[in-house]
């Protein structure tokens, strides 16, 4: 179970190293999310020692060149790298939000942005409107927003994505820009096949466990029997126990070391032991030293982290490597 990233500030200052060029063709393959994250990296970056860019390109098994653009203008580097990679449209909104720009907006550039300018934006939106929105988004970054509206709010735009069976392209239109140019055909437009329980599911997931159980409440007073399907097919930590032991080696490969152990600090020990169970010896006695060693964990950070490793797991479900199921012998998700 090798660590794959080699960390944010690393990867910043590889891709500075590494020239306009190259960088420009990494962000080709980086999410959104990525982007932004190693991106506002890289504008912090001022002088960082040849050593240390040495140390970085040997750890990358790769070969920083002998010129680099750190400690020189490294916003006229993002945003040449950005440009190349995505686009002037998607690079230009992004550096806006790294070099402290303007906003903009539209279902593609919500996924640049943060989920507080996104809230602000649609808050006041009809709560269908506002599901439409969501759907279209990561599930994370959809339950992000979601936590900023007020608690009426809430529940209500995730019984409306529970009971969306679609959106229709008119509405899609209206929503955006960026859909329509990708949905030509005029009449013969059809209906896009987003929303629905497990996808009211997928975001509840990510929103936390306080607000979690005040909209599953909240829905259940409405529609109890849509409540229980919502609940049904929704996967949390605790049902890591119920996965079978190849589907926990599988999972495992694709963790970081660090977000495993901020994790498992704060989770029951059941979930310890089946996680140590499918480890080797070695790496097992190496995460029992490290979750010693870890001081205390804030709540906040051991959520995120196993949100983290849920998104991977639900990841590896939709590819068809493992199999996850919660809410009884029969729910598959």
């Amino acid at each position: 179970m090798a660590d794959k990233s080699i960390g944010v500030e690393k990867s910043a200052i590889l891709l500075l190293s590494l020239g306009e060029e190259v960088a420009a063709e990494v962000f080709k393959y980086l999410s959104p999310k990525e982007v932004q994250k190693i991106g506002t990296e890289m504008a912090k970056v001022k002088e960082v020692s040849k050593e240390k860019i040495d140390a970085i390109a040997e750890e990358c098994m790769s070969v920083a060149g002998e010129s680099t653009t750190l400690g020189m203008d490294s916003d006229n580097y993002i945003r040449t790298v950005l440009t190349k990679a995505l686009g002037e449209d998607k690079a230009g909104f992004l550096l806006d939000r790294i070099l402290q720009g303007s906003d903009t907006s539209g279902i593609e550039a919500l996924k640049w942005m943060d989920p507080g300018t996104i809230s602000e934006m649609i808050k006041k939106e009809h709560p269908q409107i506002i599901a439409t929105i969501l759907v279209h988004l990561e599930r994370d970054h959809a339950a992000a927003i979601l936590n900023l509206f007020p608690e009426r709010l809430r529940s209500d735009v995730i019984l409306r994505i529970s009971t969306l069976e679609g959106v229709q392209p008119n509405a899609l239109l209206e929503l955006n820009d960026v859909l329509a140019n990708s949905m030509s055909g005029g009449e013969k437009l059809q209906k896009t096949t987003l929303g629905g329980i497990r996808t009211a599911a997928e975001i509840l997931n990510f929103v936390g466990s306080g607000s979690e159980k005040v909209i599953l409440d909240d829905i259940q007073e409405t529609d109890s029997e849509l409540g229980q399907k919502i609940q049904d097919e929704m996967f949390t930590f605790d049902n890591l126990l119920d996965l079978e032991d190849f589907a926990i080696q599988t999972i495992l490969r694709d963790i970081q070391v660090d977000k495993l152990v901020i994790a498992l600090k704060g989770s029951d020990s059941s979930i310890q032991d089946k996680i140590l169970r499918n480890m080797s010896k070695r790496a097992g006695e190496a995460l029992r030293d490290d979750l010693e060693s870890q001081g205390p964990v804030r709540l906040s950070e051991g959520e995120s982290a196993q949100k983290e490793i849920l998104k991977v797991v639900r990841a590896l479900a939709d590819k068809g490597e493992i199999v996850i199921s919660s809410g009884g012998e029969d729910a598959f998700v």
